[in-house]
Order: C-alpha cells, then structure tokens, then sequence
C-alpha cells in the first residue's frame, strides 16, 4: 500500500494549517505545510503529492474579498498546474478559507468536463446575518459523486466565517448544480430539514454548505472537518460517551464526523494510485 502525500498550501494569513496537517497525518497520510511561493518557484513540487488541501484562515487579511488575493494568485502563477494534478486523477480540498478561494479561482464548481473554469458563475460573500458566525452546523450530504463523501451518513461540523453564503449568478446556474450533483453538502438541522438561520448559517442559496465538481475529486466546503478529528471535539462529547460506551484514547475516530472526509480521501488515493 502506498504512503500517501498531502501538501497544505501555506500563505499570509491561513491560520488553520497546522490542524488541517494534524488531521490528515491522524488519517494516516505523510502531510507537509507548504508555502505558496515555494510552489510557484518550483511547479513540479505538486508532482509529489496525492492531495491538495487549501485550508481555512483569512489569507492575505481578506483585504479585497474573502479568498480573492490567494485565488488570484492561483489563477496567474498555477491554474495549469492544479488543473494537470485534477486530471491525473489527484484530489483537491478546500476549507472555509479555501473553499472561497477554490471558488473565486473558478476550479469550484469548474465546468461539465471537470476542467476549472476561469469566469465562475458562482461566488461566495458575506453572510446574512452581517456578522461572523461561529456555531456548529448539520450537514446533510447531496451528491454520490464525490469520493470524499459517504452519501448517506449526515455529519456536524463548526463553522467559523463572515463570508460564507454561497450565491449563484442566476436560476439555471442554481438548477445546474443541482442536476449535475455539484452540490456536496447542504445546511439541516438535526431532523435532516433545511431551514433559516441559524440552520442556514449565512443564508447560501438552497442551503449550500459545500460543492464538488464533475470529476467528484474536488470539494469545497464552509465548515471545519478538521476541527472534529477526535470524539472529545464534540460539543456534547461527554453525553455521546455515556450513551455509546466508547473512549477517546488519541485513536478513536469512528466517531469523529469530520474525519470521514480525510480518510475516505485517503482510501481513494490508496485504491487508485
């Protein structure tokens, strides 16, 4: 079995990296932060790994728009270079931060053919309650496409963000997500319903809390998997133990919702590379 690589991009301002590292060497992956300009230096340093994880933070403080400065970035030093790593098959994350700036560098939700798209039709922008958000979401998953995902199993993860409504252009935008299964995850409440704030955390469009594109090798989502790794990350995780029996030892993820997206990533890198 191979050993799997992720790389996490590095940049001024991203201020989850370490966890984002932490989580996916707990899956079991060999993961290294790096820097932005040390990939535009060398473009071939992508060739190394299997995963691409943009993780979340406020890179470059934000200053134009959620994202924008480090997707720009992307769009004119290493557009063709992440499109080469998708189309050989690798997988691409972004984290809150990172699925701003994954959307905003048009790679979510990229086009029919799974190419990025540089003109997106989507776009991420400040909540609706005006205000940063920092509260624990259910998400309810709506695609099968999409390796990170296991299509039936609903999750609850953190947010933390002022801009994360998901907004589309127009209503055939919308309807295309929809029909082509580029929506990965949607906002519920326990019961598995959409529904207003705070279900909806920011008000995105049709409760959109994450996308993927048409290959299912890259998603984007607002909230923080990598923030519920362990059973004790758990708002409630002392009451869960009670009723499950189960211990936190430093190696028990079975239960850790946002642990599934790191492992079934790994899973699939280690069946198909």
């Amino acid at each position: 079995m191979i050993q799997v690589k992720a790389i996490v991009l590095r940049a001024a301002g991203i201020n989850c990296d370490m966890e984002t590292e932490f989580a996916l060497q707990l899956a079991g992956a060999k993961a290294e932060r790096v820097h932005i300009n040390r990939i535009i230096e060398d473009k071939s340093t992508l060739d190394q790994y299997h995963i691409l994880v943009v993780p979340g933070g406020f890179s470059y403080g934000d200053d134009v728009a959620a994202g924008k400065i480090l997707a720009n970035q992307i769009v004119h030093h290493l557009y063709e270079p992440i499109q080469k790593f998708i189309q050989t098959g690798k997988l691409v994350l972004g984290i809150c931060n990172g699925f701003q700036v994954l959307v905003k560098a048009g790679i979510l939700p990229g086009s029919d053919s799974g190419a990025p798209e540089r003109q997106s039709e989507v776009t991420i922008t400040y909540n609706d309650s005006g205000k940063f958000e920092d509260r624990w979401v259910y998400l309810a998953p709506r695609t099968e496409k999409c390796i990170f995902i296991e299509p039936d199993r609903y999750i609850y993860l953190p947010v933390a963000h002022a801009e994360g409504k998901v907004v589309t252009r127009d209503k055939p935008t919308l309807e295309k997500l929809q029909s082509k299964g580029f929506i990965a995850f949607k906002y519920v409440d326990e019961n598995g319903k959409e529904g207003g704030y705070p279900v909806n955390p920011n008000g995105s469009v049709d409760s959109i809390a994450g996308l993927t594109d048409a290959t299912g090798r890259v998603l984007g989502l607002m909230p923080h998997p990598e923030r519920h790794v362990r059973p004790t990350q758990h708002p409630h995780w002392s009451r869960l133990f009670r009723i499950r029996g189960t211990r936190d030892e430093g190696r028990e993820t079975k239960d850790s919702d946002g642990m599934t997206i790191f492992k079934n990533a790994l899973k699939y890198i280690q069946e198909n590379f």
